[in-house]
């Protein structure tokens, strides 16, 4: 499929232009048919230059990676989109907000995890179900909606300020006390973002996980620990006493906030 479908009228007001990245010819149309049945409007590409193409023709709403393809695979590209890949050229930050679910038939813990710390916003292990493909869609284009619109009559501030760190949320850039940037991926930004939304309040794991747009299906994995273990990283010496663990429920920002 190279067009797009046609969309059910009642869908007008969610994001739904789906791009499906998917080396394997049965896979790319089971996952079209799917979708286009419950009034997505789709096209399905092979490879990494044809979603580059793809993308250059029309942005899309929501891409859906295969992890193993030949040549650039979906963790790659993932990196890349996150990173802002390239538009004529030059790097386009659009793409940098383009929800992604990743699809594999390898489902271990540590595949899930490298795809959170990609920036992927949720990973779907192979063989899976219609109806649960379409509820992780509904679920990852319904989270990326809330995530961009500020309340009525409410515009959200930019930058966020804490310990003597700063958070750019529209640049997606995390500056250190000292003014410098600090590469972080995108699940570390979100996780971060939702630290700072709900500062000196205790968040439990699967809350964090609904918080940061990074749900990855099994509520028992553990790969929330895995990502504030590396934010933790990236934000230095003090990281210990800004996030810290309380035993049996959660974590705990706990540095003032302040949005400028």
């Amino acid at each position: 499929m190279n067009e797009y479908a046609s969309h059910d009228a009642d869908l007008q007001d969610l994001p739904t232009r789906i791009l499906i990245v998917e080396d394997d010819a049965g896979m790319r149309t089971l996952l079209s048919r799917t979708l286009q049945a419950d009034g997505y409007r789709l096209r399905a590409v092979p490879d990494a230059r044809s979603m580059w193409e793809a993308l250059e023709t029309e942005a899309a709403d929501l891409v859906i990676l295969d992890v193993m393809m030949p040549g650039m695979n979906g963790l790659d590209l993932c990196r890349a989109l996150r990173q802002g890949g390239i538009r004529g050229g030059v790097e386009d930050e659009s793409f940098t907000r383009i929800p992604i679910i990743m699809v594999s038939a390898r489902g271990e813990e540590l595949d899930r995890v490298l795809g959170l710390e990609l920036g992927a916003d949720d990973y779907v292990a192979k063989p899976f179900g219609q109806k649960e493909l379409l509820a992780r869609v509904r679920a990852v284009l319904r989270r990326g909606k809330n995530a961009v619109a500020p309340a009525p009559g409410r515009q959200r501030r930019e930058v966020i300020n804490f310990a003597g760190w700063s958070l750019d949320l529209r640049r997606r850039e995390l500056y250190d006390p000292s003014g410098a940037i600090v590469e972080i991926s995108g699940a570390e930004h979100d996780l971060l973002v939702s630290f700072l939304d709900n500062p000196q309040r205790v968040i439990g794991r699967d809350r964090l996980l609904e918080l940061s747009r990074t749900r990855l299906g099994d509520v028992s994995d553990r790969s929330i620990d895995v990502l504030v273990s590396r934010l933790r990283r990236k934000l230095g010496t003090e990281a210990d006493s800004l996030i810290r663990t309380v035993r049996g429920q959660g974590y705990i920002f706990t540095a003032a906030v302040d949005r400028v």
